[in-house]
């Protein structure tokens, strides 16, 4: 062990994911490979290899993780009763909220980094759960693909630093309740 946060037999598999997700975060996408998570998590090199074949299984598996949580935020802004546009609005917010925290991982489950996306059925299913769960919370399949569309648009475009919604002067934090006006104006546009 290289580091003073040893893993216990039978943790492994959640010490390097977590060590993935930390060095995702901090250093990002490119920094990340089989070697340097097992150093973050304080392990042999080859350790890894005791639960993933390859980066991109590893990767796979922490999308799947991020997508997990995506989903319950996602569920739980949407549990509390409201109309449909006010169930828009606080899926957007929720969605907004884990991009800021999240980005590197929102990167990671939406991007090209796995490219064999259907070589990892759970990564497929988790993927389409976000979908299915928003068009649940506003009771249409199809509006809630092109609500996921729009809302995951504008996550990105904010974290590529394509549109500036006060971030750039005020930071990160004012992301969600700008994005929430933009929202709330797409479901009154929308709403006859």
């Amino acid at each position: 062990m290289t580091s003073d946060r040893p893993y216990h037999h039978g943790d492994l598999a959640p010490s390097l994911r977590q060590a993935a997700r930390e060095l995702l975060e901090a250093e990002g996408l490119s920094a990340l490979s089989l070697r340097s998570v097992a150093r973050r998590a304080g392990v042999s090199h080859a350790a890894p290899y005791r639960h993933y074949a390859s980066r991109e299984a590893l990767l796979a598996d922490v999308a799947v993780e991020g997508l997990a949580e995506l989903r319950g935020e996602i569920a739980q802004a949407a549990a509390v009763p409201a109309d449909r546009a006010e169930t828009i609005v606080r899926i957007g917010r929720a969605y907004m909220r884990f991009a800021v925290r999240h980005a590197g991982l929102l990167r990671l489950m939406f991007g090209s980094e796995l490219p064999n996306r259907t070589g990892f059925p759970g990564l497929t299913e988790a993927t389409a759960a976000i979908g299915e769960e928003i068009g649940r919370a506003i009771g249409d399949s199809a509006a809630g693909l092109a609500v996921w569309a729009a809302i995951h648009g504008l996550a990105m475009l904010i974290l590529e630093n394509v549109i500036d919604l006060g971030q750039t002067q005020a930071g990160m934090d004012v992301v969600p309740s700008r994005a929430e006006i933009i929202l709330r104006s797409l479901t009154e546009a929308l709403t006859p």
